[in-house]
């Protein structure tokens, strides 16, 4: 069996390497004597800014999901954006009844016992350490000491450890600092993290457990209000705030969409001579851009006699069907069925990614076009990365091989 991977927008070569590994791992562990060909485009297809900028007066939206429905998913996203937010209400509500942080001199507090945990937390783990072994396969081992001491330093911890008097706040604090230092971790990382909702919750259980708590427990007051405030306010506010970065190191996200519009035909020629040379017929799994890039090649391929010889496509958290809707797909005119040479399709999104679309509304008759459905349980642009980290895509991809 013989893969070629093929990446999406905005990925250069050090971020590619780290996605492929991902990628390769995966289906070595469904299909052990598999090849697995990475096909890198980035530097020679990719965009670039040729006059640094300067045409870009700065700003850009970044994109949120109604998150009425979705709870946990808005809180995250709250966090990702402020992630001392919940250390903060903590502070104000504190414990019923305590004098604000005024206790007897000399008298060590459950608060004050959270801090020195975390204080004592060894800035260098183990290779082998649970919680570093979590940070390396997620991409955030590099901002784990920023995370310690970003959370350690803050005004908002030390009003919160002042607050928990008693161990029920404790207990509360324990877990809203293990949230912040994980939301801290999110927050740098952005999209070049590989981290689900379950790696996420397993990092806060570890970090909570270190500070001498017990897991995430019970909804508690602090993290209730917030649930509240963020299905609220987390989707305008950040589609008002968070207006930043493109002309920096994001701009080749939107520029390589917008060169493939232009210029695709260059990348599409590329692809072809990757798919010809293969001994025997790949199965092409194209992510974001990547999978518009083989829909449109295998599309236009299909018109020849005869048409490239391909196992399966698998897009992954693609725009293909959003764009043939749109009519600009480059290899089927507006409203198009797909050609009769066209391979089997297998198209897994992620509701939370606001980058992957349905393939088959867009084609209803056509039965080898399949969509599945995976859940990363992460907000967004955090979901456009985390399929890799999902053994359900590995293990859909190998029932459409069966």
């Amino acid at each position: 069996m013989r893969f070629v991977f093929v990446h999406g927008t905005g990925v250069r070569r050090e971020r590619f390497d780290v996605l492929f590994r991902q990628v390769e791992a995966g289906l070595l562990e469904k299909f052990p004597n598999a090849e697995v060909e990475p096909c890198y485009w980035g530097t020679e297809f990719g965009a670039t800014l040729g006059a640094g900028g300067a045409s870009v007066p700065g700003l850009r939206p970044l994109a949120a999901a109604n998150m009425e429905d979705d709870p946990e998913t808005a809180e995250w996203l709250l966090l990702l954006t402020d992630p001392l937010c919940e250390l903060r209400v903590l502070a104000e509500l504190g414990s019923e009844g305590g004098d604000g942080g005024f206790g007897l001199p000399g008298l060590q507090t459950a608060g004050d016992v959270v801090r020195d945990r975390l204080l004592e937390l060894p800035r260098d783990l183990d290779p082998g350490d649970q919680l570093a072994v979590l940070l390396r396969e997620t991409g955030l081992a590099d901002g784990y000491r920023y995370a310690l001491d970003a959370v350690a330093d803050s005004d908002e911890f030390h009003h919160a450890v002042d607050r928990a008097e008693d161990d029920a706040t404790a207990a509360e604090l324990v877990l809203l600092t293990s949230r912040a230092l994980v939301a801290v971790l999110l927050s740098e990382a952005q999209d070049t993290t590989l981290c689900t909702g379950d790696e996420r919750d397993r990092l806060v259980d570890v970090l909570s457990d270190r500070l001498g708590g017990t897991g995430r427990g019970v909804l508690m007051s602090t993290i209730g209000v917030l649930s509240k405030l963020a299905q609220r306010l987390t989707p305008q506010s950040v589609l008002d705030s968070k207006r930043g970065e493109v002309t920096s190191d994001k701009a080749s996200e939107v520029g390589d969409i917008l060169r493939y519009q232009a210029r695709g035909e260059h990348l599409r020629a590329h692809l072809e001579k990757v798919i010809a040379r293969s001994p025997e017929p790949p199965v092409l799994i194209g992510h974001s851009l990547g999978g518009i890039a083989l829909v449109d090649t295998l599309a236009l391929a299909a018109r020849r006699q005869p048409p490239l010889p391909v196992s399966l496509l698998v897009t992954v958290g693609s725009q293909a069907p959003f764009l043939h809707e749109l009519g600009a797909l480059a290899g089927l005119e507006p409203g198009a069925a797909l050609p009769s040479g066209f391979p089997e399709w297998l198209n897994i999104y992620d509701r939370r990614d606001l980058l992957s679309y349905l393939a088959e509304p867009v084609f209803p008759d056509d039965a080898r076009v399949t969509d599945h459905e995976v859940r990363s349980r992460m907000p967004f642009p955090v979901s456009h990365s985390a399929y890799w980290r999902l053994e359900p895509v590995f293990e859909r991809i190998a029932e459409a091989l069966r």
